[in-house]
């Protein structure tokens, strides 16, 4: 959760760490923030927006599956960011992400986000660095707008992989029948530009950063999962809501 080398992070749980017991910890945390989440949306005071960022088979599917699916769908809304399309292009790189931004009372999730316009754009010479550096600025003071303007709580998740364990899930997509349909075979293309990858990220991690990341080792789903959940949670208690009384 800083602006320290993304090469010198952990991309697995500390040694001792047991899967077992972290596990019953995250289940306690899930049943906890279903009733948070339940607060949220009923004193709509407040809107939190979680930005899920990683490579290529980090597992960002799964978590969202695995921790946000598990509250209710009135209230956590997921939108995933692809390709932009010719209407999209058109407009500001910011259009697109705006109009999804969280009302207030609601958990918006982006799978992908407007980091992938400094992210994918700079790794293969879509963006130059100037432009790069125009947009961390753009995307500073639009996260800036949403924190001071609409009482919007971002977390900005960076799922962390290693190479090793990318290249195994990749290899599971061929294998397993019920991973095929995520198979894509420019993955493995985009796989062989990691370092390239992993300096745009550090540069979002350095100038992006008013707003901290998150960086999760995300090469054991379990863990992974566990200190995503912990994170919401403290940051949904942090809030100290109450329920509204009756309406007079």
């Amino acid at each position: 959760m800083a602006t320290a080398h993304i090469k010198k992070q952990p991309t697995r749980a500390p040694k001792g760490w047991s899967k077992e017991r972290t596990r019953t910890k995250t289940a306690k945390l899930l049943a906890e923030l279903d009733d948070l989440q339940n607060l949220l949306f009923a004193q709509s005071k407040h809107a939190v927006l979680i930005v899920i960022q990683g490579m290529d088979a980090s597992g960002k599917d799964g978590l969202i599956r695995n921790v946000l699916g598990k509250l209710n769908p009135q209230g956590v809304w997921v939108r995933p960011f692809k390709a932009p399309t010719p209407e999209e292009l058109s407009h500001d790189f910011l259009w697109r992400v705006h109009q999804y931004v969280p009302p207030k009372g609601v958990i918006q999730v982006f799978n992908r986000s407007h980091y992938e316009d400094v992210l994918v754009t700079r790794v293969h010479g879509w963006c130059g660095d100037k432009l790069a550096m125009e947009r961390m600025k753009a995307i500073n003071d639009f996260e800036e707008l949403l924190v001071k303007h609409n009482h919007t709580h971002i977390l900005k998740f960076y799922l962390h992989i290693s190479p090793e364990e990318q290249q195994q899930r990749l290899q599971e997509r061929i294998r397993d029948p019920k991973k095929q349909w995520k198979y894509n075979e420019r993955d493995f293309e985009e796989a062989k530009l990691w370092d390239l990858y992993m300096k745009m990220y550090q540069d979002c991690f350095t100038n992006c950063n008013k707003i901290p990341w998150h960086i999760i080792p995300a090469d054991q789903n379990w863990y992974k999962e566990y200190l995503v959940a912990k994170a919401l949670h403290d940051l949904l208690t942090s809030l100290r809501m109450q329920y509204p009384g009756l309406k007079k």
